[in-house]
């Protein structure tokens, strides 16, 4: 006669006592995607680029583009080899070492920093266009303060905002 056991508790799973919950729906999270692949920076730049080097622009474009698919390619490849909580600084870490991941981990929270800020400056911009007696510094303020509000807010609000903005 065989005797069966209880699996033993898996301790990785949330409690049920736990107070965080899924506050992003699916709508949520394909319009961050979405706006943070396109991001405001391909529209404000995009006329600049063209205007400095003309149709030729398309092909930077496509180029920059296949290379940007391998990449993700190739950090796909990696997490699906070796799943990890984390970045693609983790995989840096794993393959080359811990200062290649420490250098990627930082160098990504500024590249994201600076594309806040420059977010910010692309909508003033746009702003400005539609209401021209408000300064431009004091629209990059209004959004920089409302960037910040939204995620410091709770993450459900978040995913709204970026919903819409995107």
């Amino acid at each position: 006669m065989s005797r069966t056991t209880a699996p033993a508790p898996d301790d990785s799973r949330p409690t049920t006592d736990s107070p965080l919950t899924h506050g992003l729906k699916q709508r949520h999270l394909s319009m961050i995607a979405l706006g943070g692949v396109i991001g405001a920076g391909l529209f404000v730049g995009s006329g600049t680029a063209i205007a400095a080097a003309g149709p030729s622009i398309i092909l930077a474009y496509a180029i920059s583009g296949a290379l940007v698919m391998l990449v993700m390619r190739m950090l796909g490849e990696m997490s699906a080899a070796n799943p990890a909580s984390g970045s693609f600084s983790v995989h840096a870490e794993r393959a080359i070492g811990p200062w290649a991941g420490f250098t990627a981990g930082w160098a990504f929270w500024f590249l994201l920093c600076v594309a806040v800020g420059l977010e910010g400056i692309g909508a003033a911009g746009i702003v400005h266009g539609w209401l021209p007696g408000v300064p431009e510094w004091a629209l990059v303020a209004v959004f920089m303060l409302l960037f910040c509000g939204t995620n410091l807010a709770a993450v459900k609000n978040f995913g709204e905002f970026e919903f819409w903005f995107a």
